[in-house]
């Protein structure tokens, strides 16, 4: 009753719009003042402060200030003119485009948002001025902003890393195939619905076009290669590659003379504020989690979960099930928060490989991205397309389900995403 009603208590606060991070607070303050232990309260500045100073979690604010300064410096634009002339002549054009742009991009940010807000705008005005519907070039930049955060490097697996000490290494190779899969789900959906619809498709661009588009993008198509081999050659950590990120990125927008000095404290100014609102999150819910250990309230899940699935098959169901009912209400990260402390010792004591539990965790949470009513890639996408969010949650049911079916097909065949980390670095 009591793990009920500190969870009811916690989506009331969410759904009367209180932000994520006060209403965790709000809601471990109240119980323990509730049950009588006021005394207890005196963790929470210690709580809040432990949660925030694992060395893994440096990454988060430089993978941020690497998408916003390829979002200026004029990488986008470069990495969508390569696409375009690869595949924008196959069935579904740009929306191929977009997917394949999205792919090369999620090698550098790391996150579905920045994905969607920042390269994202330049596909979704290619795509309407080329003659696709609002709806359908909206709903396509929204789904494919999703594969950002699978394709290393990526923001919730360093997350996850620190929540549950699992090699952030392994989970960054581990995220290449189940990423690939939802590539090859969305374009096969995007050619289906392009031509049940008779959209356009670009002209096949000449050898010419592709070598040029190549040139103009070669820097920013390294930006993955060296990220990626820096980290299994042993030349820095995951969390160093951040910087290595941002700092070539930095280098890039002055190259391509797209990014200019004063343009740079106005992107330092928004990746600390979004750095800000995430570290906030992290700290509230550290002091959250904590409350839910107090309490056993993980105990009592796994007690319930054994009783109801004694199979790691039925706990995986029951994960995935609960996942997409939380995608509904709360922000990614907030999810991983909340839920990572109780699951993990589910996901031992049933045996289940936890890099493989963290890439279904995190396609979940990609998952729940796309659906309303806190759906933030499908936020990102209205602010710029006045697509309304009902119109935009229809549209993108194609994808959405794309997603699901490949994270369903990862979660029971595990050796899909652990082949590659183990294969590489060893179990």
């Amino acid at each position: 009753m009591l793990t009920l009603m500190i969870f009811l208590v916690l989506l009331i606060l969410i759904m009367i719009n209180v932000p994520i991070a006060v209403a965790m607070a709000l809601t471990a303050i109240s119980f323990f003042v509730g049950l009588g232990n006021a005394s207890l309260l005196t963790m929470l500045p210690q709580r809040m402060y432990a949660s925030t100073t694992s060395f893994t979690l440096l990454a988060i604010p430089f993978f941020i200030l690497a998408g916003n300064l390829m979002n200026t410096g004029g990488i986008t634009s470069r990495i969508f003119r390569f696409a375009k002339a690869v595949v924008g002549h196959v069935s579904g054009g740009l929306g191929q485009v977009c997917v394949i742009a999205n792919v090369i991009f999620s090698g550098m940010s790391g996150s579905a948002i920045a994905d969607a807000a920042g390269m994202g705008q330049v596909l979704y005005k290619a795509m309407v001025d080329n003659g696709f519907t609002p709806k359908f070039a909206a709903a396509i930049v929204a789904s494919a902003a999703t594969i950002g955060p699978v394709i290393p490097p990526s923001i919730p697996f360093v997350l996850y890393g620190a929540l549950t000490e699992v090699s952030v290494s392994k989970l960054f190779l581990a995220g290449f195939i189940p990423g690939a899969l939802m590539a090859v789900a969305m374009m096969g959906a995007i050619a289906f619905l392009a031509k049940k619809n008779n959209l356009p498709k670009a002209e096949r661009a000449s050898w010419k076009e592709v070598v040029d588009s190549v040139k103009g993008a070669f820097w920013a198509l390294l930006t993955p290669v060296i990220i990626i081999g820096g980290i299994l050659s042993g030349w820095f950590t995951p969390t160093e590659a951040a910087v290595v990120a941002s700092l070539y990125a930095l280098f890039l927008g002055f190259l391509y003379k797209d990014l200019t000095l004063k343009a740079l404290p106005k992107v330092f100014w928004l990746s600390i504020k979004q750095t800000i609102s995430l570290l906030f999150i992290i700290a509230a819910a550290g002091f959250f989690g904590w409350l839910t250990i107090h309490q056993k309230i993980p105990d009592q899940i796994i007690f319930s979960l054994t009783d109801m699935s004694a199979t790691s098959t039925g706990i995986l169901a029951m994960v995935i099930l609960i996942v997409l009912i939380l995608g509904c209400f709360l922000e990614g990260n907030a999810i991983f928060i909340i839920t990572i402390p109780i699951f993990l010792p589910i996901a031992q004591r049933f045996g289940i490989d936890l890099v493989n539990f963290g890439v279904v965790m995190t396609l979940l949470i990609m998952v729940g991205n796309l659906t309303p009513p806190v759906g933030m890639c499908l936020f990102a996408v209205t602010s710029f397309s006045k697509v309304n969010i009902g119109t935009l949650s229809r549209e993108v049911m194609p994808y959405l389900i794309g997603i699901f079916i490949v994270t369903v097909f990862i979660a029971y065949v595990p050796q899909i995403a652990t082949f590659l980390p183990y294969l590489v670095l060893g179990k």
